[in-house]
């Protein structure tokens, strides 16, 4: 058996400021405030919207693995504001001229017909997300979660319709990398 080196996280607390380049945070904001920046900049173009809640079990800190949706922003929030994490990585998704450019990445054809470069793993960063806010996942961040403490938990979920059928990308650290992470709290 081959041995697969443990990488440890350290999670940051999601803000704005500090998750900016994977997407947003979102926050409540007062009854009858104007649609502006602070809101979900939301991308569902591309098939009929899904919002829905997902039960969760058993989902320790830790993961060998991380997904990206090309097509689709997605929205995640625990119901009740409990503590959660989530592993992301920024989008890497390649357009054709790349391709042609020779940047030297190792490009990979997804299953749905996009192409993208796998995530790096110095690339990980864990957000820990407290209180009443959902995160808005930018188009192609790559993510791995919800992550959290407890046996159960329910998250606010709105994607596609059919985004973990013709949408759900997956790189395995752990198969192509030889690791795992591990979240330090």
């Amino acid at each position: 058996m081959e041995s697969v080196t443990v990488v440890t996280v350290k999670p940051i607390e999601a803000t704005p400021s500090t998750f900016q380049d994977y997407g947003q945070v979102i926050e409540a904001s007062p009854d009858g405030e104007g649609f502006g920046p602070h809101d979900a900049q939301l991308d569902l173009t591309k098939g009929i919207p899904r919002f829905y809640i997902m039960h969760l079990e058993n989902r320790p800190l830790k993961f060998s693995s991380i997904t990206h949706h090309a097509c689709v922003t997605q929205c995640l929030g625990s119901i009740g504001g409990n503590v959660w994490y989530l592993g992301v990585a920024k989008p890497s998704i390649v357009d054709s001229n790349e391709i042609k450019d020779n940047t030297g990445k190792t490009i990979v054809q997804s299953r749905g017909g996009h192409f993208y470069a796998p995530p790096a793993i110095e690339d990980v960063q864990v957000f820990k997300v407290s209180g009443p806010k959902f995160l808005k996942l930018n188009r192609g961040t790559w993510h791995a979660g919800p992550l959290f403490t407890s046996d159960a938990m329910d998250f606010y979920n709105l994607e596609l319709s059919n985004t973990n059928v013709v949408d759900h990308t997956t790189h395995y650290f752990k198969k192509h990398d030889g690791v795992t992470f591990s979240i330090d709290e």
